[in-house]
């Protein structure tokens, strides 16, 4: 059974149960051209992308790296291949289902990370380059290394998500440690991707209208979308450089790292089955990488999720406690 390729020519298969992405250049069929199972439609004939998707996952965002948290360090083999073995996946699952209740207390009673490695089996989330590491610029590490150091000393440097902002683009489609949820809603000319965390609702005008004037930098940026067959493609410009790519710890090295305004991100939503969307990024920022790079996962649809009002409290005192604390160590 075969599905859609990404523009990274990672091809995804379904094999026993599970999507294992391998290097391909070969043309595959669009999901609802196979017999077993037809994209549903909108009334208005798009591919209906509709519902409430999770993506919560112990898969590391990079390869050869820690299971999230948990501290479970990853088989040294399998930093050499895209995907897991069998015997691979149970003990990792097993050891994170063992390990994590340990780290239940160090910010939140309740972790709703998942349990379970994606579906795909692959060893990161990052599935370009092909080792699975991002090419990160060696003065963003250092600027993300100078900004942790700062957190106490100016409000700049604290994540955008401690300060309740946003987890910006592609940040808040990455899992983390809870509310993994999405709702996804559509119109005739339009997709709203409502985030569970923060509450963020971003909305995306499927049209030709081009982008806004360059000098207007936003948060999420400015998204723009077209469909290509059964899938929606999400191009979207105009950065702040004040965001952060990646906000949450589980991203490892990648968390804090800056965005410039040279960002671009291309996103890809193909839904390949009942209860799945294969999601696709590419971030482009020549700025801060050394070539694009491309992240690749499904969102499953749950639809007895229930998602609440994400309140963040803590945008209304983390500042003034951080700043606080590092004052009164100077003391």
């Amino acid at each position: 059974m075969r599905l859609l390729v990404a523009a990274s020519a990672i091809l995804v298969t379904l094999a026993a149960n599970a999507w294992v992405p391998q290097a391909t250049t070969a043309q595959q069929p669009a999901p609802g051209e196979r017999g077993d199972w037809t994209v549903p439609r909108t009334p208005g004939g798009r591919p209906d992308l509709q519902g409430v998707w999770t993506n919560a996952t112990i898969t590391p965002y990079e390869r050869g790296t820690t299971i999230p948290y948990t501290g479970v360090e990853v088989p040294a083999a399998a930093a050499d291949r895209a995907v897991f073995t069998a015997e691979e996946i149970a003990r990792l699952e097993a050891q994170t289902a063992t390990q994590r209740p340990a780290f239940l207390g160090a910010y939140n009673v309740w972790m709703d990370a998942g349990d379970r490695l994606l579906s795909t089996r692959q060893t990161s989330l990052v599935v370009d380059p092909p080792d699975g590491r991002v090419p990160v610029k060696p003065w963003a590490e250092a600027d993300r290394d100078r900004a942790v150091a700062r957190q106490r000393d100016d409000y700049r440097a604290m994540s955008t998500w401690d300060r309740c902002i946003t987890r910006g683009v592609p940040g808040s489609m990455l899992p983390t440690g809870y509310n993994n949820a999405y709702r996804v809603l559509q119109t005739g000319d339009t997709v709203v991707v409502v985030h569970e965390m923060i509450h963020d609702a971003r909305i995306i005008p499927v049209t030709d209208r081009p982008h806004v004037d360059e000098r207007i930098s936003q948060w999420m940026g400015d998204a723009r979308g077209h469909w290509e067959g059964n899938t929606l493609v999400v191009e979207t410009h105009n950065f702040s450089d004040q965001g952060m790519v990646v906000t949450g710890t589980s991203g490892g090295r990648l968390k804090g790292l800056p965005v410039s305004d040279a960002m671009r991100v291309v996103e890809r939503y193909t839904r390949v089955s009942e209860n799945e969307i294969l999601w696709e990024v590419t971030i482009d920022d020549p700025m801060v990488y050394e070539r694009p790079w491309t992240i690749s996962m499904p969102l499953t649809r749950v639809p007895s999720y229930e998602m609440y009002e994400y309140a963040c409290h803590e945008g209304n005192r983390d500042v003034e406690i951080y700043l606080g604390g590092g004052r009164a160590d100077e003391r």
